[in-house]
């Protein structure tokens, strides 16, 4: 199998303007020249949008944007990948590759790092910043360290240099810790990232900054419990590897979306994380559908000749560019066509305001689909071309945390079709529905369903779980439930959880289930309005094999607790049961949590109902 097949190719057109920017020589050695007085002389050249953070996400000229490129090797001396600090690579990565960002890697404690020879790696990396500013890319300066809370000294003098020298220019980017092994994010990483962020921002207030997470740059979720505040433009390191790394990160970082804070992929491969081994294909296009849908910019590790599997280029390939088809290694083709083809404009996005009816086509992102006129009533454009794993996303904003009900315009020559509302990146699933057979791509039907959303401004998704519809429209309704008064909660809807699993139900009205259910685990859900103070009766609905299994109703994050509830044994994982209890609530909005005492148990939903 062609692994290069699972991504689109590149674009063989530019425009006019992208010639003339990027495919003359001349033109690229006057601008290099022009660059190089404007650093001297400090004239701003600005030609990149600013970069900040709103929410989760970072901005490019105050846009939902991402990008994609390339990491250098590490930059000591003798290590082999120094020789790539030049600006013909860079150049090569920007015309070839449309590689948009580049990563200078410097090597700080290890043998022939900065440490040891300052001059000689920080040379490197000005080189690699210079030509970056030249080439009109955003480049990321790197302290590539595990260790880095041992060097804040010298930590806060390096940067400190590279702010005074560049901090007129928005292409910058600080990386101020790589790696972290497993060390605490709130006793050490943390202290150290604020005490290097205030020494960067004394003298450069606006430049994007990014600050390494615990276990290697995996445990975002853990940084987004505790958040660096008091500074702007802040985001968070991911570094994954496709050939080690699956669900259970996306998983993490879904969490620290779902938090709240903006990741940014600095580092990640196609093989394992030894760097070494071969291409995993599928794992690495789940990881590209993964950082598309929450707009996620990246650097692939690495661009070096190492004979490794995560080289980009084959042992003794130029040191200056212009790399031929047979100088890039498996792992290197892989990456030129993910970065070649990733989006390279701003997203605009219009955020839709429950409840009404929103336009398919209104998407602020997508992966897979086309649009085209639709002969349907009120006419206008359509989303078609829908396979399985395509999806689009939407800014929504919800005035009320409550019960809605969705409904999908849609048209089916099949009756295979099946769509998924979710959080952009697929968790949490609000549910599916099926896409019937309506009798052609152009004759219209509404299909619906009922869900639960939290209050607020949030990217919402249409995915297709099995594709072969078209849809025109999503309309968004209030549902006619109480707020809170006898209202269902799908155990499978939560915002944020920890350990559990899903699992398909055989229970009354199928779905999924929450499993896996271990002592420590808990699931926190999107708002709720009580109505009025009182007493309120909380059904489970329950099934275990053997039980011995208790819970704890609680606010999300543990105060307060409302009561907890023991899990009797009924026979078996699909054997399901409703116990219950009656917990004294407060009037106005509720995050409720589920907190796992003991095990053992599975979950299906949860109802409250005022008795009092």
């Amino acid at each position: 199998m062609n692994i290069l097949s699972q991504f689109p190719s590149p674009l063989e057109s530019r425009s006019q303007s992208d010639l003339l920017h990027t495919d003359s020589a001349i033109s690229r050695l006057f601008k290099f020249c022009i660059c190089s007085l404007a650093l001297m002389y400090g004239i701003n050249a600005q030609a990149v949008q600013p970069l900040s953070t709103s929410g989760n996400k970072v901005l490019a000229g105050g846009q939902v944007a991402s990008f994609s490129g390339n990491s250098l090797f590490w930059s000591n001396n003798n290590w082999g990948g120094e020789k790539f600090y030049n600006a013909g690579v860079v150049g090569t990565l920007k015309r070839d590759w449309k590689s948009n960002i580049v990563r200078a890697a410097m090597g700080v404690n290890d043998d022939g790092g900065y440490l040891q020879d300052p001059a000689s790696n920080k040379a490197r990396v000005k080189a690699v910043v210079d030509a970056a500013i030249a080439n009109d890319m955003y480049v990321i300066i790197d302290w590539h360290t595990h260790h880095a809370e041992d060097y804040q000294a010298q930590s806060i003098a390096f940067f400190q240099e590279m702010a005074r020298t560049y901090k007129s220019y928005p292409n910058v980017i600080y990386e101020i810790y790589n790696e972290p092994l497993q060390i605490s994010w709130s006793g050490t990483i943390k202290p150290y990232a604020n005490a290097v962020i205030a020494a960067i921002r004394a003298i450069d207030p606006n430049n994007l900054i990014i600050v390494g997470t615990p276990q290697w740059s995996q445990r975002v979720d853990e940084a987004s419990r505790d958040p660096i505040t008091g500074y702007k433009n802040i985001a968070y390191t991911l570094h994954f590897y496709a050939g080690s790394h699956g669900q259970y990160l996306r998983d993490w970082a879904t969490t620290a979306l779902n938090n709240g804070i903006p990741l940014f992929v600095t580092e990640w491969g196609s093989v394992g994380a030894s760097g070494d081994g071969g291409v995993n294909a599928g794992e690495t296009a789940a990881w590209v559908d993964f950082m598309k849908r929450n707009n996620i910019s990246n650097a692939n590790w690495a661009l070096n000749d190492k004979n490794e599997g995560s080289s980009a280029l084959v042992p003794g390939a130029s040191a200056t560019g212009n790399w031929s088809p047979s100088q890039l290694t498996a792992s290197g083709n892989l990456a030129k066509s993910i970065i070649s083809s990733w989006p390279s404009t701003t997203t605009t996005c219009t955020t839709f305001t429950a409840p009404g009816t929103l336009e398919a086509e209104a998407f602020c992102n997508m992966s897979g689909v086309q649009t085209e006129s639709t002969s349907d009533v009120g006419g206008g454009q359509n989303v078609g071309y829908i396979d399985t794993g395509d999806w689009m996303s939407y800014s929504v904003d919800v005035p009320a945390a409550g019960s809605y009900k969705i409904t999908y315009r849609v048209a089916s020559a099949t009756s295979t079709g099946v769509l998924q509302l979710e959080q952009a990146g697929g968790t949490p699933s609000y549910g599916t529905v099926n896409v019937p057979f309506t009798g052609g791509w152009q004759t219209w039907t509404n299909v619906s369903h009922t869900v639960n959303l939290a209050a607020g401004k949030q990217n919402l998704a249409i995915s297709a779980k099995s594709g072969g519809f078209n849809l025109n429209w999503i309309k968004f309704e209030s549902s006619s439930l109480p707020p809170v008064d006898g209202i269902t909660i799908q155990a499978e809807d939560y915002l944020v959880m920890n350990g559990v699993k899903l699992e398909n139900t055989s229970d009354a009205g199928g779905g999924m289930n929450v499993g896996y259910i271990d002592a420590g685990d808990w699931m926190s859900y999107p708002a709720v309005n009580i109505p009025s103070s009182g007493t309120y009766q909380v059904e489970y609905r329950v099934a275990s094999l053997s039980g011995g299994g208790n819970l704890i109703f609680e606010e999300a994050g543990g105060t307060p607790s409302y009561g907890a509830i023991n899990i009797p044994a009924t026979g078996g994982w699909q054997t399901w049961t409703t116990v219950k209890h009656n917990v004294s609530l407060t009037a106005g909005s509720h995050k409720f949590g589920i907190k796992v005492n003991n095990g053992g148990w599975n979950l299906n939903w949860f109802r409250l109902t005022k008795v009092n």
